[in-house]
């Protein structure tokens, strides 16, 4: 079964995967305990803009993502603190006009291609060396993060008000929190795909909270059922030939039922 792994592209994509698979549930907690699930969608959307400039300029498409995704997370939350459009219709406005612009900019550059169908998806194919560096400093970079910020992080995201009581500068953790998001969304792409990272970020953090009775036992629930998923992910669709991101969101959704079924027994 360990024989895929004398291959180079498979290592690659366990290498960038696993990554994934620890960045994603972590941001993803704290985004859904800020009630800012639909978040990861909307940068997921944005950094579609970023992947058709990439591909068209041929620069990384993740770097490009990246920068594309970050520029829409400060404007999305700029917006959202000014009071003057709700929340909700700020994602709608910058999910649905960044959809619009990458298909303008990939129609521009003569249509849609294998690889942009890829970013949409997800392939465990295409991930280069240049990318497994991306990713992984990227990685280690939000972890990092999240590690020095835990604290103002945590409190930020379970009570606002308490943090502005507290002195604490609100506005510029929450910029911190979704600059992180869509450093998230950005690495992910290449497994998981555009149209489903939103779900890796957010399936295995409420699969943990059906078990876990505290915000770090929720942390490291989230990250063990998203490692199994994307570990059983990336065997099943290699030796199936099916799409990885989707196979990953599939076993995650089965990881889902299965916690409903545990947290029932339990309760009986």
């Amino acid at each position: 079964m360990l024989e895929l792994l004398q291959y180079d592209f498979m290592q690659r994509a366990f290498f960038a995967g696993i990554m994934i698979a620890i960045v994603a549930p972590l941001i993803g907690t704290f985004m859904v305990v800020r009630r800012y699930s639909l978040m990861a969608d909307t940068l997921a959307h944005v950094s579609l803009v970023g992947v058709a400039m990439g591909l068209i300029t041929g620069i990384n498409p993740v770097i490009t993502a990246s920068g594309t995704a970050i520029i829409a997370a400060v404007g999305i939350e700029t917006l959202r603190s000014s009071k003057k459009v709700y929340g909700e219709s700020v994602l709608a406005l910058f999910l649905s006009g960044s959809l619009a612009l990458a298909t303008v900019i990939i129609s521009a550059g003569n249509g849609l291609n294998a690889n942009f169908v890829s970013y949409l998806f997800g392939s465990i194919t295409t991930v280069t060396s240049d990318d497994l560096w991306v990713i992984g400093s990227l990685g280690i970079t939000v972890m990092a993060l999240l590690f020095i910020f835990y604290k103002e992080l945590f409190l930020v995201s379970f009570d606002e008000e308490l943090a502005q009581a507290a002195g604490m500068k609100v506005e510029r953790y929450n910029i911190l929190l979704i600059l992180l998001a869509a450093l998230s969304v950005s690495i992910s792409m290449r497994i998981i795909g555009v149209l489903l990272i939103g779900a890796l970020m957010v399936i295995p953090v409420i699969t943990a909270m059906q078990l876990a009775k505290s915000f770090k036992q929720t942390l490291a629930y989230a990250v063990c059922c998203s490692l199994i998923a994307v570990v059983t992910g990336l065997f099943t669709s290699y030796y199936f030939d099916l799409a990885s991101g989707g196979t990953i969101v599939v076993i995650a959704l089965t990881l889902f039922c299965i916690s409903l079924i545990i947290k029932k027994f339990r309760k009986n």
